[in-house]
């Protein structure tokens, strides 16, 4: 059965998206991309260094023939996230858009009120835009409202590994939003990854539950087979939880 995830007019098959920091080698990061499955590779424009390189991060991302997102990662105004994503298509890498304005340089929350001004305007300028945004029900749907693509709450704080902090809001924004939502920012593990998708959401995005790993290439695999497992779970359907035992065995209609 078909079952593809389509933004923005583009369907992807994998619905792990993966990031491109904090990796020790280019070698390692590709590997672990691959071994992802993943097919849109988020790269943040800011911290993108291109000086004095004989070969870029973009230049090794070639190779895999992966959708590229661009990042407006370490932005901390609408402005400085509407001019690197401007940025990023004038280059020729995408007109979609991971839009991320962050509001605070200890938690990395983001700045909600400052992410809805910079998605107005983009949205109008023609982008795809995917907003990393709080798990919030009201700040996801007015995001929906002005023509994001997706949504994107986060799980727990960037880089923090927690998980799913608060997978209440995260099913109020599945049933308050049709876009796809995909869970950004948190996970830790596989089980992490598997929790998120088996709550109903379209995709995970993660970087540091992969690249911080002691080993980032086996991650990166069990994480493609959690969400994998986690899709298809969901789809199945699992059985409703009850307090007390009820036996696998029926004690009726038995042939005597």
């Amino acid at each position: 059965m078909e079952d593809t995830l389509v933004i923005g007019g583009k369907k992807f098959n994998s619905r792990l998206f993966v990031g491109t920091g904090k990796y020790a080698t280019p070698e390692m990061m590709i590997g672990a991309i691959k071994e992802s499955g993943s097919e849109l590779i988020t790269v943040a424009l800011r911290r993108m260094n291109i000086e004095g390189q004989q070969r870029t991060i973009l230049d090794y991302l070639s190779e895999l023939h992966c959708e590229i997102l661009p990042n407006t990662a370490g932005c901390y105004t609408a402005e400085e996230a509407i001019r690197t994503a401007r940025l990023a298509r004038e280059l020729g890498i995408s007109d979609m858009v991971k839009l991320e304005v962050i509001g605070d340089q200890k938690t990395l929350f983001p700045d909600n009120e400052a992410l809805l001004e910079a998605a107005k305007v983009l949205v109008k300028e023609g982008f795809v835009v995917l907003p990393y945004t709080s798990d919030d029900p009201i700040m996801a749907k007015k995001l929906e409202d002005i023509g994001c693509a997706a949504i994107m709450p986060l799980g727990a704080p960037i880089g923090s590994g927690l998980g799913i902090r608060n997978p209440y809001n995260i099913k109020i924004i599945l049933e308050t939003v049709k876009v796809p939502v995909i869970v950004d920012a948190g996970v830790g593990t596989a089980s992490d990854a598997a929790y998120a998708m088996e709550l109903g959401c379209s995709g995970v995005l993660m970087n540091t539950g992969i690249a911080g790993a002691k080993d980032p290439i086996k991650m990166a695999r069990a994480m493609k087979y959690a969400v994998q497992a986690g899709r298809l779970a969901y789809l199945a359907g699992r059985i409703p939880k009850k307090l007390y035992a009820n036996a696998s065995s029926p004690l009726t209609d038995l042939i005597e």
